[in-house]
């Protein structure tokens, strides 16, 4: 594109919600968006980039009560913390914005009194059965047993105020939308799950305030109702930018809306393909050009969770590793649409293998050599030979690659194009053979010739990197004594002026690691907690005595399908005390369970363990989330929870019986 034409690109990240400090796989998406918005002003984009953090709900009233603290106090505390991860990771966003901005809030309240008086928002109630523990409703086909889905305790019929959004008025032209704009959601599996399990079986009214709690967005009509989450937190991707909901946009808003990407969790990826959009239109305002629900980064086989004290925090990371290495990571282990997996061994593996090795030994031995044979002294002498043309044809095309790739989102097929570029400067080392070279006096030039080459392709290298590994890139031209060139200087070859001079003492970028050595201090600094013994009143207990339920058949046992199920994600539920939302593969299937066991396991501790599934109950709705099956756990009289799980290692799908 042209330069000149400074062509605006608007990017954004989910808003980190504050009820806890984010881990690596919540950190994740932050550095993704920022390698992209940093291509992006490589290419010449006026790109502006916001994230920012979502802080009201009731999850954040009960945790600042915890806390002794007021909500104001907690999201500060916690706000901080996540912006100061996000600086730690050197992310260049442009805005954080914050739900609790006075802007912020008077555009929401601007908003819901304009939806209000155009007749898209009415006040209704929130009925069905009410679990007082658990502050939640559900309706009957969600109950189990007639019992409270998420803590198994009695419900009584109850109602609140609500007030409700007429999604369904919208959402023929949203199904339109999508069918005319097949960019609009991406991968095109979330798409294919949005239409086929949301939007065609047809939509119900969201409800959007809520009066059981108080921390939120007062309504100015009606303050005893708040905000409800999706039409205060989705709205930050307008009011960051200036909108202005009685018609006074500002020219930031303008210029950037549309979005051109918004950058998301594939868990929430409902929230802004559906209601996001139909909110957009009942405000007549432009829908975003593209939404990406990005995988998990899954926490190695499962045995890291909190209750052992070794979730992976991104600062954790950074005091292992550094702060590029832990970018490359992330980056380059997310597959485009399958979930990455990370762990302490695969860190060490990867800093080893590719950028010590690939990049870091390349660098320092081209340097080396350059010192070793001319003092430093960088010449293109012309001597050419064919075994060159290879070389430059890679380094050049590159770019091309490099950005086709970024085009698709694809960033770590992206970064994989940088570092073979980056093997086959190796590869050359091994062809062109410059010790042997420095042997022969009749072969000065051409070892001149090769050195030169070997440093203009890691310039060219470096300046790909930046957007992903920003320091590491600037430490390697440093050295070279040069700067990061243009996309365009990239496309061809000889850039590098000769007779330059490089450092004369290399940096190591990465220095390797001993993996024995990584995990005991990982030992050293998580401990995992000692078990506990059983006090000796429950080993005396010889069982508990539960309700006996009707006798049934045979055959309607046989209708029963139970199988063993691994759990490859899990994340809480937002709207729920008690609920897991869990990703449990079956076999070749993938299915998305609910749980009330969030007293008893973390999101965290839950991936990778085997459990015992139904397989084949009829799919519904909890807390909103399509559930379609159950675990298996046991409860004993104090209402402790624990799994069922195979004795045995069984793989996943094997039936029980």
């Amino acid at each position: 594109m042209c330069k000149k034409c400074k062509t605006p690109y608007y990017i954004t990240t989910a808003i980190a919600y504050t009820s806890g400090k984010p881990h690596i796989g919540n950190s994740y998406e932050i550095v993704l968006a920022d390698s992209i918005a940093r291509y992006k002003r490589a290419q010449g984009y006026d790109v502006f980039f916001q994230t920012g953090t979502d802080e009201h709900g009731q999850k954040i009233e009960l945790k600042a009560e915890a806390a002794g603290v007021t909500p104001k106090e907690f999201v500060d505390k916690t706000a901080g913390e996540i912006k100061r991860i996000w600086d730690l990771l050197n992310t260049s966003y442009d805005k954080f914005i914050r739900t609790t901005d006075a802007n912020h809030e008077a555009q929401v309240q601007k908003i819901f009194k304009k939806l209000y008086d155009q007749g898209d928002i009415y006040k209704g109630y929130y009925e069905g059965m009410y679990c007082t523990p658990c502050e939640s409703f559900f309706t009957e086909s969600q109950l189990v047993d007639g019992k409270c889905p998420d803590c198994g305790r009695e419900v009584q019929p109850a109602k609140e105020e609500a007030y409700f959004f007429k999604m369904s008025k919208y959402a023929d032209r949203l199904i339109e939308h999508i069918n005319t704009h097949p960019e609009f959601i991406q991968p095109v599996a979330r798409k294919n799950e949005m239409m086929n399990n949301f939007l065609l079986p047809g939509l119900q009214d969201l409800c959007v305030s809520r009066t059981s709690f108080t921390w939120g967005i007062p309504v100015t009509f009606d303050p005893k109702h708040v905000t409800y989450v999706w039409l205060d937190a989705l709205t930050n991707y307008i009011t960051g930018i200036g909108y202005d909901a009685d018609g006074n946009s500002s020219e930031q808003y303008k210029k950037y809306w549309p979005a051109d990407l918004h950058l998301i969790g594939k868990d929430i990826i409902r929230f802004h393909t559906i209601y996001w959009p139909i909110f957009l239109m009942a405000l007549g305002e432009p829908l975003p050009k593209q939404v990406f629900g990005h995988p998990w980064l899954l926490q190695g086989d499962g045995k890291m969770s909190k209750s052992k004290g070794n979730v992976l925090y991104a600062d954790d990371l950074v005091d292992f590793f550094g702060v590029d290495a832990v970018r490359y990571f992330v980056l380059h282990e997310m597959p485009f649409e399958n979930d990455g997996v990370i762990s302490w061994e695969l860190m060490v593996e990867r800093l080893n293998s590719d950028l010590a090795n690939t990049l870091g030994n390349l660098v320092n031995r081209t340097i080396a050599m350059s010192n070793k044979y001319f003092g430093g002294v960088v010449r293109d002498c012309g001597a050419a030979e064919p075994v060159d043309d290879d070389l430059k044809a890679v380094v050049t095309g590159t770019v091309d690659q490099v950005t086709a790739k970024m085009e698709e989102l694809r960033v770590a097929d992206a970064l994989t194009e940088i570092f073979n570029l980056f093997k086959r400067c190796n590869k050359y080392i091994d062809e062109t053979m410059p010790w042997a070279l420095a042997k022969d006096e009749t072969k000065q030039d051409r070892l001149a010739t090769v050195l030169y080459n070997l440093v203009e392709s890691i310039v060219t290298g470096a300046s790909l990197l930046e957007s992903f590994l920003p320091e590491t890139a600037e430490r390697i031209v440093a050295q070279l004594n040069t700067d990061i060139r243009s996309l365009d200087d990239m496309k061809t070859f000889g850039h590098y002026e000769s007779g330059s001079k490089v450092t004369e003492k290399p940096e190591i970028l990465f220095a390797r690691l001993d993996l024995n050595e990584v995990m005991a201090r990982v030992a050293e600094k998580f401990p995992a907690p000692k078990a506990e013994e059983a006090p000796a009143e429950k080993e005396e207990q010889a069982g508990i005595d539960i309700e006996a339920k009707p006798e049934i058949t045979f055959d309607d046992f046989t209708k029963l399908q139970f199988q063993v199920g691994e759990i490859i994600a899990c994340e809480a539920v937002k709207k729920s005390k008690k609920l897991l939302c869990s990703q449990v593969k079956i076999g070749s299937q993938v299915k998305q369970i609910v749980s009330g066991i969030r007293s008893a396991y973390a999101p965290e501790e839950m991936v990778g363990k085997k459990v015992m599934v139904v397989t084949n109950l009829k799919p519904a709705k909890l807390a909103g989330i399509l559930s379609e099956g159950m675990l298996l756990c046991a409860e004993d009289a104090e209402g402790n929870l624990a799994l069922m799980t195979p004795e045995k290692d069984m793989p996943a799908g094997a039936e029980i019986c």
